[in-house]
């Protein structure tokens, strides 16, 4: 195993990081000295930006890369592009996500091809693509997970679906690419809640009852996790860790 690289010489792809808890991750990582590539399928815009601010503070730090992460074809180029701009891959965060309700009955293949495609599938080819990198440079994953992975979401049974499997997932890639490699998820709770208003004022103020810390969490509260599990737990792998407010604990 190489010895491990100063912070700033580490590289992180960071997947769905043009904004809320993705960018936060990728502020965070760049903070304690990483350097960071900012995934982006469609937040273009705030992925630039995102790396603009990112290079100010240190330049050549951060560069933005495009792909489509349901299409399979773009997954391995993906993680090359990285490694080629940067030289080298230390880190993978799989945090892109798609959420949204299936009620049982409705359920069709576009469903299927969105919410496995983007909360399974992408990160387990991912994964797949950079092992090799990252077991040269003894590097760790870090999977965004979901506290209802283990606690299915009423109305959302596909996407419970998807999130349970990529904690098998988890567990399992631990297990594949020990010792060189450590792989840990976080699982969210309440945090930031969805643009388009799944949730109406009511539900959300039902989720917080249940939350023991009486609030809903930051973008920071899942990026200190992450930075915790990528750079600093040394001798911890194949663990999920719940950062939900204690809602999980009270469900």
């Amino acid at each position: 195993m190489s010895s491990t690289p100063p912070n700033n010489e580490r590289v992180v792809l960071v997947t769905g990081a043009g904004r809320r808890v993705g960018a936060g991750i990728a502020e965070a990582l760049h903070a304690a000295g990483c350097r960071i590539a900012v995934h982006y399928r469609i937040s273009g815009r705030d992925a630039h930006a995102l790396c603009e601010r990112l290079n100010a503070i240190r330049p050549g730090s951060a560069h933005a890369f495009a792909a489509n992460l349901l299409e399979s074809a773009e997954l391995a180029p993906l993680v090359e592009a990285v490694v080629t701009h940067f030289g080298r891959l230390d880190g993978l965060v799989n945090n892109a996500s798609s959420f949204f309700p299936t009620a049982l009955g409705s359920i069709d293949e576009s469903h299927w091809h969105d919410l496995i495609g983007s909360n399974l599938k992408a990160p387990l080819f991912l994964c797949q693509a950079a092992a090799p990198h990252l077991r040269a440079a003894g590097g760790s994953i870090v999977n965004i997970i979901d506290i209802h992975a283990e606690r299915p979401l009423a109305g959302y049974p596909l996407y419970s679906t998807a999130k349970a499997g990529l904690a098998g997932m988890t567990r399992a890639m631990a297990i594949e690419l020990a010792p060189q490699v450590r792989v840990n998820g976080v699982a969210p709770g309440a945090i930031m809640w969805p643009e388009d208003e799944q949730f109406s004022a009511e539900q959300r103020a039902a989720i917080v009852d249940h939350v023991l810390l009486k609030r809903e969490g930051r973008a920071e509260d899942i990026a200190v996790v992450v930075r915790f599990l990528l750079l600093e737990a040394h001798y911890v792998t194949g663990q999920i860790l719940a950062v939900d407010g204690g809602r999980s604990a009270h469900l």
